[in-house]
């Protein structure tokens, strides 16, 4: 016979767990997160460096022009400084305004203060910025008074007033990038998240669907294995617990079924030792009857005779129900001796030939000389003929009986072909134990103890169905003791 090749099936050379891939999702998502958090504070940095150099630009520029006013010949020339400050791009710069020596505001590019008295609040800055603090913050505005000396002498100063808005405005445009790059980044996260805990999620429903039906009693039950990570070797552990579980349910069904079947095997062992006396007895009974009582009247003898043999029919039946019961539950001695396999088939055939003939049963022999074996004749010789009274069994109305054979270098097979009413599927499952029969008058004991006999001398029994009707029984033994494989 061919051998089974195992199908081979692909494996990937990584097959990342839960746990890694839990871990990789969060490593992506915190990695993202932090790329782009990166990149928008660089991205910030960089505006913001562009926006100190244009402000930086124009404040040097605010300088050069108070330096250039106060180059002038006079710094009270009104006409110069006002040229000079409407000269300036005051973008990011409220206001400039160049203050004399004496406190008074001589330009400005706020109009309404050119000539007004600086306050208090500008003396003070004033003061500060001769001490070496020329920047005062308020808030979002920041002040810068820019002393404009000529020689060794102070003729005036050049007070700046910046916002700090358009910075404010960078950071909070900033601030509004990180937290939107933030929940997209989480939102991905999330998404991925859930996608993976509902491809874990719904096989561990199944399981659990899986499993209750297995708490009720349901041992049929099976989950798919194609998955390649924790769920697939949890699913394959729980095919596996639920098959050991069918065996254990098995195997306690058979030895439930053995010790009920020893019990009644027990008490028919007892039974069947009990009646072989008095029906020995009877049997005896009978044979004197029928000498002593016979009628004179040949008509009567006749049906007399009939009546004696039909009870002493029916009371050998009972006979070999008695022994079948103690030989089965009796332990096989066999006497093994060289026999020819031939010779044990032609007897058994010859006893069976008057009923044949009475019963139109016609026997067909399929076999040449069969090779000698090592085995019990009369344990060989009971099985053939329990073999042969069942094929008569099962064609009540006559027909064929086909004994074939066939010799092996190891093994020898005989088999026995019927064309009866066959034996239903269910039955044939369970057709070898104890107590199996399709027939109304038998016991069951018959296949059951050819079996037992069979397997005692090394060998096999099979049954399958003909194909044009029927039943096939076949006996596999072995040419030597150590049986067949």
């Amino acid at each position: 016979m061919p051998q089974n090749r195992r199908k081979r099936t692909w494996r990937p050379l990584f097959a990342p767990s839960l746990r890694t891939k839990l871990i990789l999702i969060m490593l992506s998502v915190s990695m993202s997160l932090v790329t782009l958090l990166v990149f928008f504070y660089y991205q910030t940095e960089k505006d913001l460096f562009n926006e100190f150099q244009r402000q930086t630009s124009e404040l040097s520029k605010a300088v050069q022009i108070g330096l250039e006013g106060a180059a002038v010949k006079n710094i009270n020339d009104a006409k110069s400084l006002e040229k000079y400050l409407t000269s300036l791009n005051a973008k990011g710069i409220k206001e400039i305004s160049v203050i004399s020596s004496s406190d008074r505001i001589l330009a400005s590019t706020s109009r309404e203060n050119v000539g007004k008295w600086i306050s208090q609040r500008r003396k003070e800055m004033i003061f500060k910025a001769e001490l070496g603090e020329p920047v005062t913050g308020e808030g979002m505005t920041y002040n810068v008074v820019i002393p404009v000396v000529s020689g060794q002498n102070t003729v005036g100063y050049i007070h700046l007033t910046l916002s700090a808005e358009d910075f404010s405005a960078f950071l909070r445009l900033s601030v509004l990038r990180r937290m939107a790059a933030a929940v997209v980044i989480l939102a991905v996260g999330t998404v991925l998240t859930v996608l993976l805990a509902g491809r874990y999620i719904r096989p561990i429903d199944q399981m659990v669907k899986v499993a209750g039906k297995v708490a009720a009693g349901d041992l049929d039950q099976k989950l798919p294995t194609d998955r390649r990570d924790e769920i697939g070797a949890l699913a394959r552990s729980f095919n596996h617990m639920v098959s050991r579980l069918r065996l254990d349910r098995d195997l306690r069904e058979r030895l439930r079924t053995a010790e009920h079947l020893a019990g009644i095997g027990q008490v028919a062992h007892s039974v069947a030792h009990e009646i072989k006396n008095p029906l020995n007895f009877i049997s005896l009974s009978i044979d004197h009857m029928g000498e002593v009582y016979r009628p004179s009247d040949p008509e009567q003898a006749a049906r007399f005779e009939s009546m004696v043999r039909n009870i002493k029919g029916e009371i050998e039946r009972i006979g070999r129900f008695a022994e079948s019961y103690l030989e089965y539950g009796r332990p096989l001695e066999l006497k093994r001796q060289r026999t020819s396999l031939t010779e044990i088939v032609d007897s058994v055939l010859e006893m069976v030939a008057a009923r044949a003939t009475l019963d139109r049963f016609s026997i067909r022999k399929e076999y040449a000389i069969l090779p000698e074996l090592n085995v019990d004749p009369e344990f060989i010789r009971t099985c053939l003929y329990n073999l042969v009274i069942n094929a008569f069994d099962a064609m009540p109305a006559g027909g064929e009986l086909v004994v074939s054979g066939e010799a092996k270098p190891q093994w020898v097979a005989l088999s026995f072909a019927d064309n009866g009413s066959g034996v239903d599927a269910e039955l044939a499952e369970k057709l070898f134990e104890p107590y199996v029969t399709a027939k109304s008058k038998g016991l069951g004991l018959g296949l059951a103890l050819t079996r037992k006999i069979i397997e005692a001398h090394g060998g096999r029994i099979d049954y399958r169905p003909a194909a044009q009707g029927g039943s096939i029984f076949t006996l596999h033994l072995p040419v030597s003791e150590e049986g067949i494989a």
